[in-house]
């Protein structure tokens, strides 16, 4: 395969970025045959959708189009293909090694064959030429690596079309002060992004004395995660990345012309988990973004943004009228897991307990033909039925569509 890269390339930094990764092609997830285990909701357009709308999406699975901007070892590729089935999907990835391994992967995963359409290609995203043409685009711990960041998020915004939706993963600043301080100092001894450097940045974390904050901190939270080479090689040593705090990050998303739809991990935005009483009473009555700020403030753990983005203003369907949710239809969340059972696992990997009516509820969905309005399906009474939705809707079990999209 001739190279991408003929000639100036893409992005300052893409000669440097594809050289390391097809050194270290990431991520580091192992091979398997059949599919890949566990469900992210975040890579189900229906979930996507239900997720930034309140509502499912109108468009049919077989006319919907997604992108997978820096695919890497297929992956994340994999996990869109079994949760959209009969699309048209384009994974693109700038590392020759790494789309090596995701043909691979997606080969005996069966993930093609659950498509309309696959393609993998050996691509910069900054040299799309489908303008207008993406309904979703799945873009996760790309952009960072580019020198021009904001070059980048312009070209996705040009490739949706109107009422598009991208997935973005950014890093952030407070939980990366560790890496940061790693980073650096491997740079100041001369460590480079090779093999030697692989083996030199493993040995200073042996070496650093027990009680290091820098040393305990790897082993207490990112030691599971970089087991891999190409896990470690990415944290450690990448020779691209920038990282963005609350501000950048906004500052960002408005210079790409994308507007901010919500949080894809709200909870960890929710000061509700950081403050109780009082004080959370006092935050609760801040506008929203001060809210997120001051989460950010007081939880330095907080490594990255997910976060959804919409090409055009997306509104929100609301639910609160009794009549609405009894004429809607809905389906069961793709991605709970356990059902039939009073205990499963929902989306987030949240185990949740669920009572008598709503297992009936979810039973007889999963015995109707699509599109049975919940109004159709037998519960002992009107109420029990409504209560059910509602409970089932809040914890992310079911999704909804109103009567009027439908019909």
């Amino acid at each position: 395969m001739a190279s991408a890269f003929q000639g100036i390339p893409a992005d300052a930094a893409t000669r440097l970025v594809s050289a390391f990764y097809d050194r270290f092609p990431y991520p580091g997830d192992p091979l398997q045959d059949g599919p890949p285990p566990g469900y992210n909701w975040r890579w189900c357009y229906r979930n996507v959708v239900n997720a930034c709308t309140g509502v499912l999406p109108a468009l049919k699975s077989e006319n919907l189009k997604i992108l997978d901007a820096g695919c890497g070892t297929g992956v994340s590729t994999d996990y869109l293909c079994h949760l959209n089935p009969g699309s048209d999907i384009l994974a693109i990835d700038i590392s020759n090694q790494a789309l090596e391994v995701a043909r691979e992967r997606l080969r005996r995963s069966k993930g093609a064959s659950r498509v309309k359409r696959l393609r993998q290609e050996q691509l910069s995203l900054l040299d799309l030429k489908e303008d207008n043409y993406f309904h979703y685009i799945n873009s996760v711990g790309v952009l960072h690596h580019l020198r021009n960041p904001e070059a980048g998020l312009k070209v996705l915004a040009n490739s949706l079309v109107e009422g598009g939706l991208i997935h973005l993963f950014l890093y952030a600043d407070g939980g990366r002060w560790e890496i940061h301080r790693i980073q650096q100092a491997l740079k100041l001894m001369g460590v480079g992004s090779d093999d030697e450097g692989l083996r030199l940045g493993r040995q200073l974390f042996q070496e650093l004395p027990l009680k290091n904050r820098l040393r305990t901190h790897h082993e207490q939270r990112w030691s599971i995660d970089t087991t891999a080479d190409p896990n470690f090689a990415d944290m450690y040593l990448h020779p691209q990345e920038t990282s963005y705090n609350l501000s950048t990050l906004f500052n960002l998303v408005e210079s790409s012309g994308l507007e901010f739809v919500c949080f894809s991990n709200p909870s960890v935005w929710d000061p509700s988990r950081l403050l109780s009483g009082e004080l959370l009473k006092m935050v609760r009555n801040l506008p929203v973004k001060k809210q997120w700020a001051l989460v950010e403030a007081l939880d330095p753990d907080i490594s990255h943004f997910e976060v959804f983005l919409s090409k055009g203003d997306t509104s929100h369907y609301s639910w609160d009228d009794k009549r609405s949710l009894i004429d809607a239809t809905g389906i069961v969340n793709p991605c709970t897991w356990g059902l039939p059972s009073y205990s499963i696992m929902g989306p987030d990997l949240n185990y949740m307990m669920i009572e008598e009516d709503e297992l009936t509820l979810i039973q007889n969905l999963q015995n109707s033909n699509s599109g049975v309005r919940f109004q159709e399906l037998t519960l002992k009474e009107i109420s029990s039925l409504l209560e059910a939705v509602n409970v089932l809707q809040s914890k992310g079990i079911l999704m909804l569509s109103p009567t009027h999209i439908n019909n």
